[in-house]
């Protein structure tokens, strides 16, 4: 993979910030977007921008080809078995929400369980425990140990004739392990639970395969894949999306209306009240392209030796932690993805993320939508450093350098 000719398509990435070259590592949080991507865009605005669906004339019916392309763009990526169980969101919180939703309106009582983890981002949660003060179900927590390995013993355990749904992420936005959620699904399913995977953290840096891992359903964001903020993908299996009533009521998902009764498109139309943003679609449909013509196992092999390496460095600096990294881990083979929690003795993490945004390098500091999380690592916050295809070992140098100067100030 030639990092510089990649580096090119991202024209940010040659500004300067307080007069130093942009290092720009908050991945996990947004991504930088391609020319393509953008070109794409524009190109859609000024020579085919029209509403889709329904309109008669060319504009609409070339618009709608872009967006329906799109979707299956979004399916052969994924590898879903068709574009029905394609559902365009705004985003990975969107989805969680909607499944959050539709699910327990239509299959869930007072009484019933779903099981998420300890690591979940805030989006992940805190839907659930909407439904849960609406309808008086209950959350299950899956606990983890110190390093951030989940307990599937625990997780068994939790499993009873109440447990309804397991929503769990794919990977950890704080720590970077990588969930072991193929036995998650494996065990749930025994019992004929279905299973929600919170694929923000995964779809960006390695294959995911609906058939394969086969989830019931999977969510993740365009902004973080190289694509544009404000779309995202709930993938659901046919006959769940066939089963679960709307989210939202409007146009496009209706098949009939009167005064006295709609009825309802099928899937994935039932789902998207309203106009879609068909100029997003087009944009995550390009940089999906993109993603793929890279090659997503090249950019997994480039992030988890960046990420390795940075590790490896941070660990070097005196009184450093770096979270969810075992203590006899092996960094040579270690499995982590690309994203970097890390606290400098009791140097707040605030003043951690001010200083070296002064030397022009971006991290993300504080909780990261992780709360409980943060409550369980016994910290308020952390430092983190997050990869994209574009990074390079000559900006971890500059970051490892960046922190050890940050330390010599307290």
């Amino acid at each position: 993979m030639n990092t510089e000719l990649i580096r090119a398509d991202f024209p940010i990435l040659s500004r300067t910030v307080y007069g130093k070259p942009l290092i720009y590592l908050d991945n996990a949080a947004t991504t930088q977007k391609p020319l393509c991507v953008l070109d794409a865009m524009r190109n859609e605005y000024l020579n085919v921008n029209a509403n889709v669906h329904r309109g008669v004339h060319w504009l609409s019916q070339q618009a709608t080809e872009l967006h329906e392309g799109a979707r299956e763009t979004v399916r052969r990526f994924i590898n879903a078995r068709s574009t029905t169980e394609i559902v365009f969101t705004r985003g990975t919180t969107e989805g969680l929400n909607l499944i959050a939703s539709c699910f327990s309106e239509a299959c869930m009582q007072k009484g019933d369980e779903v099981v998420i983890s300890t690591v979940e981002h805030h989006s992940n949660i805190v839907p659930w425990q909407l439904q849960a003060a609406r309808k008086g179900i209950v959350l299950r927590v899956i606990p983890m140990d110190d390093d951030g390995t989940l307990d599937l013993e625990a997780f068994r355990r939790m499993l009873s004739q109440k447990t309804k749904i397991v929503s769990i992420s794919h990977v950890s936005n704080v720590l970077g392990t990588v969930n072991p959620v193929e036995d998650i699904i494996r065990i749930a399913h025994q019992y004929d639970i279905p299973v929600v995977v919170d694929g923000a953290q995964s779809a960006p840096h390695f294959k995911v395969d609906m058939q394969a891992l086969d989830c019931d359903f999977f969510v993740f964001s365009g902004h973080k894949i190289y694509g544009p903020t404000g779309i995202g993908v709930l993938y659901g299996k046919e006959a769940w999306l066939d089963r679960l009533p709307p989210y939202q009521g409007g146009g496009e998902m209706i098949e009939h209306v009167s005064f006295e009764k709609s009825t309802f498109e099928r899937p994935p139309l039932k789902f998207e009240a309203g106009t879609p943003d068909y100029i997003a679609t087009t944009g995550l449909a390009k940089a999906l392209d993109y993603v793929s013509s890279v090659g997503l196992d090249a950019i997994q092999k480039h992030e988890e030796d960046l990420t390795r390496y940075t590790i490896s460095q941070l660990l070097q600096i005196d009184g450093m932690r770096v979270f969810g990294i075992p203590a006899d881990a092996d960094l040579t083979t270690l499995r982590h993805d690309a994203v970097i929690s890390f606290q400098l003795r009791d140097i707040h993490p605030m003043d951690m993320g001010t200083l070296l945004d002064r030397l022009g390098i971006a991290i993300r500091t504080g909780h990261h939508c992780a709360q409980p999380l943060m409550d369980r690592l016994g910290v308020l916050g952390t430092s983190r450093a997050s990869f994209a295809l574009y990074n390079t070992h000559e900006e971890v140098d500059a970051l490892v350098a960046g922190v050890k100067r940050v330390a010599t100030m307290f």
